[in-house]
């Protein structure tokens, strides 16, 4: 039975596919700068006989054909680029690149990915259709190496009729898989403000406008956008993470600037909320005797879930993995440019168990000490090639 064949493969590979994850966790490399990782990925490829072509610089779309390959086609993505964080692990696969860590798992996403190909290489006789294989660069960095990957044709000539993508996840124990259709994780944009006045000393503050006053002041306005314009039954959040202004204690200064992202689940509401935002900034700022910059940079939408295509491979998963080790996913607020590719084709975004108590693996993405049980990688590997053969 192909299942079988596929999880004996991936354990018989498990031992190289750690090696793999080792070198790439141990040489990671910021968004759209991942050229040695890119040029790994391309000798893994070409290693395996499987033909690729570059896209958007350091990106690679690789295809495998099985058995009457027009009769479908399925994608299969993994982003590449690591974070701008000091690694604080104590394991012989550290980082060495100061100050640059795969602290958010693309590493592993990476890994698995070139696991599921090799599974997939070595089966080509069994099974139908073509796979498509997406490495993307830049998950981690606006615009998304997503939207580039699409600029680039990845889901094009032919379009495949899925895609499917897993995250690590550190709140899932290892030997389990998490779903969930529709909604899964929210649209992400960037809010950049600088108030602007002549500045003035902080014993005549009737001479100017007192930028930080004003800063307060849209700090705690800004809030009431979310809480009195949105339906409090859909997600959003707006946080205002950074204020830069002045050095001293009696100068009121010239400039503030104020740095945060704004998230949503309902894509209307998202741009509808962008207008809200313009109006109460830019309003209260003027009215308060200031000058305002004010910028939004639109980053990643919603990633949704396509019910159909979903609770299919969550099927697949209760086949493959057994009904008791895979579980509904949460919702969370955090963003994936994976949410490009929905917007495209059905696509499916899953969750990979990687956490372990006992072996003190505990750590969640995007901090200094984050790490994987790596046992996880033959269970992903293995799903990622059973949905790209079974999935239609």
């Amino acid at each position: 039975m192909l299942k079988e064949k596929i999880k004996i493969l991936a354990k018989d590979f498990a031992p190289a596919l750690i090696d793999i994850r080792r070198h790439l966790h141990a040489n990671p490399e910021l968004s759209y700068q991942e050229f040695a990782t890119s040029q790994y990925v391309q000798q893994q490829l070409s290693a395996l006989g499987i033909p690729f072509e570059i896209k958007a610089s350091t990106g690679i779309l690789a295809t495998i054909k099985g058995k009457n390959p027009d009769s479908k086609v399925i994608a299969l993505r993994a982003d590449m680029d690591a974070l701008p964080i000091l690694e604080e692990n104590d394991v012989p696969y550290r980082s060495v690149n100061n100050g640059v860590m795969h602290a958010c798992g693309h590493d592993v996403h990476t890994t698995v990915l070139l696991g599921a190909a090799k599974i997939l290489q070595h089966l080509k006789e069994e099974w139908e259709g073509t796979i498509q294989l997406i490495f993307q660069p830049g998950e981690e960095r606006n615009p998304g190496g997503a939207s580039y990957m699409i600029k680039e044709g990845v889901l094009e000539n032919p379009r495949p009729s899925g895609i499917v993508a897993l995250h690590v996840h550190p709140g899932l124990d290892v030997g389990k898989l998490s779903f969930r259709k529709g909604r899964v994780m929210a649209s992400a944009d960037e809010i950049y403000i600088t108030i602007r006045s002549k500045g003035g000393h902080a014993a005549a503050p009737h001479l100017t406008a007192d930028t930080v006053l004003i800063a307060a002041n849209l700090i705690v306005s800004l809030q009431q956008i979310i809480s009195r314009n949105n339906s409090p039954i859909s997600p959003s959040v707006l946080s205002i993470c950074s204020v830069q202004g002045g050095n001293t204690t009696n100068v009121i200064p010239s400039e503030v600037k104020l740095m945060g992202t704004f998230r949503a689940m309902d894509e209307e509401w998202r741009y509808k909320a962008h207008e809200l935002i313009r109006k109460q900034a830019v309003g209260l700022v003027e009215s308060m005797g200031a000058e305002i910059d004010l910028h939004i940079d639109i980053g990643y939408p919603t990633v949704d879930n396509d019910p159909v295509f979903t609770s299919a491979a969550w099927a697949l998963a209760n086949e493959f993995m057994e009904q008791k080790n895979v579980e509904e996913t949460e919702l969370r607020m955090g963003a994936e440019d994976f949410g490009y590719y929905t917007q495209v084709i059905p696509g499916c975004f899953f969750r990979l168990g990687v956490r372990n108590e006992s072996k003190g693996i505990i750590h969640q993405v995007h901090t200094p000490k984050f790490d994987i049980d790596e046992s996880a990688i033959e269970i992903g590997a293995g799903m990622m090639a059973y949905l790209g053969i079974a999935l239609k």
